[in-house]
């Protein structure tokens, strides 16, 4: 499996693309290269209900130069699927013989439910959530599920998308009210066969796809959100609302012009977001939540493993990914500290009142506090805190994230506050605290084994209303480095923790 890489093309309604993933030899996943077309393949239906000989032509052409990426990056496994305009146009098997004999390639045509379920599985991959709707408005489809613990429930497929809608109702320019009603009534009309959709209130209304996306950093750039990604990040109903009024009372032209807002999804996003609304209204959902992964990544995740594809965990899994990603890092060394943070921590525990979340935290930063030694090791704590925040922990929140990258390159709260104060908006003061309380324990983790020789097997952790006693039982060597490391910790460690730690031998009674 050394080296191998996989290619997936999801030919879509709206557009075509590309992902190439790569497994390296340490084991880690990571995207080498894309590409995305558009194709708008649900407006290029004629009135007989076939797609247009010129739309196959590009459809064709774009294949190609896919083909082609794949075949530079030595691609194994090529999976190409197809969803809603290739699905319901009356010429399909054509459309499927004419790609099979001019590249090649064998398409695989996805039913409704099957798109539904490898949304589900890319979008329960890659974030803690355990109960909700799933939502997916593409441009020919709407899938929606219900999942429950994790186990996706319920599925539909809507027979109509933001490109299919934005063609029927046009509505590239200002969007009437009386059109607004006729969309709306419609995606009533298809909801209301499903009663699963309004008898489950109060949960997460969860989105994947490029409508939701486009969604995301619309809402971002109105509000200049300070953190760079839409996956993971969360929006009130009437924020929708808002925008979608906002929106569609404006021509085309001035559209294009909404800061987030691609060009290339400004005459469809409209439609796309009326029927979303319509949805979460009928759902009674809380809040809308953006997912970054969906359709491709649930078939890189079936591809990939076909015997074990939904994660128990998706953030362990991104942090195995990452640490595999930054073969820099000494490995030993590092389960070390993360073992005697947890110990350390577990201790504390005892006897100052702290939440198991906390201890996610120091889980996280301290497994991934080295890797930006692949960097540099002389700054490794500043990379380490790029790398962080720039990469995928799938589970976390921005908030979250944030704190990790803080917490596993700290070194004094005045340094952490100045790499967190472009994100000032989403970290608080008791947040800030946290952060040096459990970046001081990962520096009092990482002094405890500062030979990186895994000197300390066991150690017993005894605290007392003004210290914390460190006893390594039958130490492996000298402790000579480390006593001294811990020393000069101790001042700060006491200023967050209001205990002194100190280090000894452990002498039997």
């Amino acid at each position: 499996m050394t080296g191998q890489r996989i290619g997936i093309i999801d030919i879509g309604s709206n557009s075509i693309r590309l992902v190439v993933y790569e497994r390296t030899e340490n084991g880690a996943h990571r995207v080498v290269d894309g590409g995305k077309r558009s194709a708008r393949l649900s407006s290029k239906i004629n009135d007989e209900g076939n797609l247009l000989r010129e739309a196959i032509d590009e459809l064709i052409d774009t294949l190609r130069h896919f083909i082609r990426i794949c075949s530079h990056h030595g691609v194994s496994d090529m999976r190409a699927v197809a969803t809603a305009a290739v699905r319901n146009a009356g010429n399909q098997h054509a459309i499927l013989e004419r790609v099979k004999k001019e590249t090649g390639l064998s398409i695989e045509l996805l039913s409704g439910e099957q798109e539904a379920s490898y949304g589900f599985l890319g979008m329960i991959n890659s974030m803690n959530a355990r109960d909700g709707f799933l939502v997916d408005i593409g441009g020919g489809s709407t899938e929606l599920s219900l999942f429950r613990d994790r186990v996706l429930l319920e599925s539909v497929s809507f027979p109509f998308g933001c490109v299919s809608l934005n063609k029927r109702f046009d509505s590239k320019e200002q969007l009437s009210d009386d059109t607004l009603k006729d969309i709306e009534a419609l995606v009533l009309d298809a909801a209301k066969r499903h009663p699963w959709i309004s008898d489950n209130p109060g949960l997460p209304f969860v989105g994947v796809g490029g409508t939701v996306r486009a969604l995301g950093k619309l809402q971002q750039a109105s509000e200049q959100y300070p953190f760079a990604q839409t996956h993971n990040y969360t929006i009130r109903h009437e924020q929708v609302d808002g925008l979608f009024h906002e929106m569609r009372k404006l021509p085309l032209d001035r559209r294009r012009k909404l800061p987030g807002l691609s060009k290339d999804r400004a005459d469809v996003i409209v439609p796309g977001i009326a029927v979303l609304r319509v949805l979460f209204k009928l759902t009674k959902s809380t809040h809308y939540l953006i997912c970054g992964a969906g359709l491709r990544d649930g078939l890189f995740h079936a591809t990939r493993f076909p015997n074990h594809s939904k994660l128990e965990d998706p953030l362990a899994f991104s942090l195995r990914n990452l640490t595999a990603l930054h073969t820099e890092a000494p490995r030993q060394h590092v389960m070390q500290v993360n073992r005697l943070a947890l110990e350390l921590f577990d201790a504390i525990s005892r006897v100052q009142k702290l939440g198991k979340s906390s201890r996610v935290l120091l889980d996280a930063a301290t497994q991934l506090y080295r890797i930006g030694a692949s960097i540099d090791y002389y700054d490794f704590s500043r990379h380490s805190f790029y790398l962080i925040i720039h990469s995928h922990l799938n589970g976390f929140t921005h908030r979250e994230i944030l704190m990790t990258a803080a917490i596993a390159s700290f070194k004094s709260k005045g340094r952490a506050k100045g790499q967190l104060a472009p994100y000032a908006a989403l970290i608080s003061e008791a947040d800030m605290e946290l952060i040096c309380r459990l970046g001081l324990l990962l520096q009092l983790a990482a002094a405890l084994d500062r030979s990186e020789a895994q000197t300390i097997g066991q150690l017993s952790v005894r605290i007392t209303d003004t210290n914390m006693l460190l006893l390594p039982l039958h130490p492996r060597g000298s402790l000579a480095i480390e006593r001294h490391e811990v020393e000069e910790l101790a001042p700060d460690f006491k200023k967050h923790w209001q205990i002194s730690p100190q280090l000894d031998y452990y002498v039997k009674a």
